[in-house]
């Protein structure tokens, strides 16, 4: 008796291929629930979707290739990120205090685009990347830092140190003093990043969410709160654009009766770190903040007949372990005095 034609394997492979694939598909269909189940909870429509992570992916991705490949013919760099929602106030003072130093930094903004910024001129012009809107106490703060953080990333692997600031940010010292504070630690480089535990209200931001939410990524004893604003080393920028596994908690939204407690771009970045790279961080951070009668969650915000060289010198004192570089957070109106003082105070070492 001849053989059926599905058995002649040497002279039908496609026929035989066609049948094993037949007889698999209900097997697939058994499967596919649990190959396809996210580990984690499912993402939430949020700021940042499918072109984002496409950016962070390939921020990722080429700055890995780079880190083993490349060897800088030049001086490492700063990268100075600034995050706003209206006209960068103190671009003049910025453009002094970057004065004479090209080629050791780059710039990068992100201004929320329901806002109209006025395009300044000088060194930051054509220095805005990819924006979408922020809101305050929100998500949406996390995924614009790490959209600078990325953009900054592929643009230049000079780029060492990542340092975050505000439109209300101002410098306390010379560029000089703040580039060789930051390299003064030699090739192993820490971020400067406020971790803190065990803070007042600690446990009602972790469960802004939900009571469980956070659960299994973060348990509360490895929730930790700090500054918005931080220097992270080019090692630390690269884990925050591949992370998927916290942020995919920390995205999600806060319970309405719970937006009080809500400030998820105070302990992201603190969370990040502390759980995967604690040794490398100093725990502090380089901003300097006066809390001292602070209205709606906002610091004193410094005016104009604040502004003089005690200040300065106030502003620079910490607690013995550091001196802070910058400081926030200043009135637009601070300009001037600020200018006047640039050169003979802030800027004179």
């Amino acid at each position: 008796m001849a053989s059926p034609p599905w058995c002649a394997s040497s002279r039908s492979p496609l026929v035989l291929s066609s049948l094993l694939i037949l007889l698999s598909l209900p097997l697939l269909f058994l499967l596919a629930p649990r190959i396809l189940a996210p580990k984690t909870l499912p993402p939430i429509p949020a700021s940042d979707e499918l072109d984002d992570l496409a950016l962070f992916r390939r921020a990722a991705t080429v700055a890995s290739s780079r880190g083993l490949r490349v060897r800088l013919s030049s001086p490492p760099k700063v990268a100075f990120l600034f995050l706003t929602n209206s006209d960068l106030f103190f671009a003049p003072l910025w453009e002094r205090f970057f004065r004479g130093h090209a080629g050791l930094f780059n710039i990068y903004v992100h201004a929320d685009p329901t806002v109209s910024v006025a395009p300044p001129r000088s060194i930051f012009r054509d220095r805005f990347v990819p924006a979408k809107p922020t809101q305050r106490a929100s998500p949406t703060l996390i995924s614009a830092a790490r959209r600078l953080l990325a953009a900054a990333l592929l643009d230049d692997p000079a780029n060492a140190f990542f340092a975050l600031v505000s439109q209300y940010c101002v410098p306390l010292h010379s560029f000089r003093f703040v580039y060789n504070a930051l390299f003064e630690a030699g090739p192993r480089y820490r971020s400067f990043i406020e971790i803190l535990a065990g803070e007042p209200e600690l446990w009602s931001r972790y469960v802004a969410r939900g009571d469980d939410v956070m659960l299994p990524e973060v348990p509360f004893d490895q929730f930790r709160v700090g500054s918005q604003f931080f220097v992270l080393t080019r090692r630390h920028a690269l884990l925050v654009v591949r992370d998927r596994r916290l942020w995919n908690k920390f995205r999600r939204p806060c319970l309405k009766s719970r937006e009080n407690s809500c400030y998820p771009e105070e302990h992201y970045f603190p969370t990040l770190l502390s759980t995967q790279d604690p040794a490398g961080c100093s725990g502090y951070t380089l901003t300097r903040v006066n809390w001292t009668g602070s209205v709606g969650g906002h610091p004193h915000t410094y005016g104009p007949a604040e502004v003089t060289a005690d200040l300065v010198g106030e502003l620079r004192r910490s607690n013995g372990t550091h001196s802070y570089l910058f400081a926030r957070k200043f009135s637009p109106a601070c300009l001037g005095p600020l200018m006047e003082i640039a050169n003979s105070v802030l800027f004179r070492e």
